[in-house]
């Protein structure tokens, strides 16, 4: 018996040893994961989580990015070891994964002449000077049309309408008379003459009428101008008076080009001016001429001024009402080495102006926040009156992405420039100070899961909203993977479907169509653009694409839903010249469009189907640009 409690004790003493092992030996032993399974964990040093498209957010729990949906990663230890250099408190550090992933560029702040480039819309119109009245030197009846419509060219001294005329009779019989006597009284002879001189007989009439000895009862009018006729004024059969207008006639030698400056570009436009132009009719040839004339008025309707340029004509190329477009480089007077920076620079609130300015560091790379004060607009610059120096360096792209970190670290940003805590909606638990925000059980992730985006209106009016997103940076094709391409290719079909329904002017089909195209949209996977450029550039456009197409499908009002058409072409235009849709598109352009201001639109077909003015115009407008595939 003794034997066998002995054997119970010893395997006691086994079994807690095992135990004991396990539980100091523990540290050593490697956690095993199944295989896919999430490895990451909190980062040892920052504790914090990041998004590798926007790593301005500092997120104390692992999960989704808020703002695009991809897995969030810890936040790498950014201070590299060594020696830390001084930051100031409004100094925005970023590290250089963060600037590689938002692409953020900087430019340095430089004085140059301020030189504009300005673009025009203009219509050809007839010299004003040369616009001229035909009248009729006699009163009668017209008995026969030489020049019988419009457009026709006469030229000076060729017939134009025959009269019949009793006062010429009288004339010419007292013209007869006066030469039976006018040895004794050459007066009246030479008054006689003269009185049919009066009425724009030429001497060879005359002295016909006199050879012949017979009285004309019917006169051949002459043109007094050289021109086309731009409007007949009489009928065959019409009786007239002395003065009374027969024709108008231009003289098209030398034509206007009458351009619309806006009100911020006048100051920019002088008399002597060189314009160089295109006209839409004329692709191939180039015009040039020069300023000689601005308005001194700004329409009240259309806020712009008339802007003149006389060019010769002598071939009469330009003919009245072509659309032309021309350029000039405008020099601001009174200015010269102004500091100029680029417009993706200036963060604009429409009450002050922001920049953020590099800090000359050796090894940090931080932002301060800066207000300035703009000068004039030189295009695609701003000019800075005050706010910047000579040589400091400033952001040019990935600004917002700047400002979004200051606005997360509760520090001066565009929407907060005193700085300190933002409410952000009432999300409770939410802590913007010290750069973290405490999600608190993923209570913001599930609220934003739980949105109801269907439910909300669209509260912008893009039928009256321009379109002023910066995508000048958007032209260059970016390679993309063909799923997200083919994706692409799905919603331009959608697209295409719509633009059809404008043009058969059918605003039920337009709504159906919208919300097609809305359902295609949600199959785009945008994880499929590893790309950050691409990225971006597709956040940016889908955004404007689904609000546009559902400000569509919530009316039926054709009017208003070309007017979000418009929006929604210039947003996809630039999807499709970015990512491509494995077909050659066609850019058109109407100049008729939207209240005469044009609209772009997409299509496969060369030949003009206008979704904008639909059957009554549905050939009006002209291919600008091939997006090849």
């Amino acid at each position: 018996m003794k034997k066998y409690k002995n054997y119970i004790i010893a395997a006691g003493i086994l079994i807690l040893g095992i135990v004991l092992g396990g539980v100091f030996s523990g540290g050593n032993q490697e956690t095993t994961h199944k295989e896919g399974e999430h490895e990451y964990t909190k980062d040892p040093v920052t504790q914090l989580w990041t998004c590798a498209m926007h790593p301005h957010l500092r997120l104390e729990k692992p999960g989704n990015c808020p703002i695009c949906g991809m897995k969030l990663i810890p936040v790498a230890d950014q201070d590299g070891g060594g020696e830390k250099e001084k930051i100031g408190a409004d100094e925005i550090v970023i590290g250089e994964d963060a600037i590689q992933l938002a692409n953020i560029q900087t430019t340095q702040v430089v004085k140059a002449n301020d030189i504009k480039e300005i673009h025009l819309l203009g219509r050809v119109q007839p010299d004003e000077r040369k616009l001229y009245s035909q009248v009729s030197h006699i009163p009668g009846r017209i008995e026969y049309l030489y020049v019988n419509f419009t457009g026709e060219k006469v030229s000076y001294g060729q017939k134009i309408v025959r009269i019949y005329s009793p006062e010429l009779i009288t004339a010419q019989k007292e013209l007869f008379e006066a030469i039976k006597s006018k040895d004794i009284y050459p007066q009246l002879y030479t008054a006689s003459r003269n009185k049919l001189k009066l009425w724009k007989l030429n001497d060879a009439q005359i002295d016909a009428i006199e050879t012949s000895g017979i009285i004309k009862e019917e006169l051949d009018i002459l043109s007094d101008h050289t021109g086309y006729v731009m409007k007949r004024d009489v009928e065959l059969g019409d009786y007239v008076k002395e003065g009374s207008v027969l024709f108008d006639i231009a003289d098209l030698s030398t034509v206007w080009v009458m351009f619309e400056a806006y009100e911020s570009d006048i100051q920019w436009i002088h008399l002597n001016d060189v314009f160089n132009f295109n006209i839409q009719a004329l692709p191939s040839k180039e015009f040039k001429g020069k300023v000689t004339y601005v308005d001194p008025f700004v329409s009240s309707v259309t806020r712009v001024a008339k802007v003149r340029v006389e060019v010769n004509n002598p071939s009469n190329t330009l003919l009245p009402e072509m659309y032309a477009t021309g350029i000039v480089s405008a020099k601001l007077t009174n200015a010269k080495d102004d500091l100029m920076v680029p417009k993706s620079a200036v963060l604009w609130t429409g009450k002050r102006a922001v920049v953020y300015v590099k800090v000359p560091h050796e090894k940090t790379i931080s932002f301060v926040y800066r207000e300035v004060t703009l000068g004039a607009d030189l295009g695609s610059h701003y000019i800075i009156k005050e706010g910047l120096m000579d040589g400091e360096t400033v952001a040019t792209n990935g600004v917002f992405r700047i400002d979004a970190s200051a606005q997360l670290l509760s520090m001066k940003s565009m929407m907060n420039p005193e700085g300190g805590k933002v409410s952000l909606g009432g999300h409770a638990g939410m802590d913007m100070g010290g750069g973290k925000m405490d999600m608190g059980d993923d209570k913001m992730e599930g609220d934003m899961k739980d949105m109801d985006h269907s439910k909300m209106e669209d509260k912008v009016d893009h039928s009256k909203m321009e379109d002023n997103t910066d995508h000048s940076k958007m032209d260059d094709r970016i390679s993309v993977s063909n799923d997200f391409k083919g994706q692409l290719e799905n919603v331009f079909g959608k697209y295409l479907s719509l633009k059809n329904a404008f043009a058969d002017d059918n605003d039920k089909e337009a709504q159906k169509q919208a919300g097609e195209l809305l359902k295609s949209m949600k199959n785009v996977d945008m994880k499929l653009l590893t790309d950050m450029e691409a990225h971006n550039h597709w956040m940016t456009i889908s955004k404007e694409v689904n609000a546009s197409a559902l400000s569509i499908s919530k009316t039926n009002d054709i009017a208003k839903q070309r007017g979000h058409f418009k929006h929604l072409s210039a947003h996809l235009s630039k999807a499709v010249k970015l990512f491509g849709v494995n077909k050659k598109v066609y850019e058109q352009f109407c100049p008729m469009a939207d209240d005469n201001n044009g609209a772009y639109w997409l299509s496969l077909e060369e030949e003009i189907h206008n979704p904008y003015l639909g059957k009554k115009m549905s050939t009006c407008g002209s291919t600008k640009f091939t997006i090849e595939n």
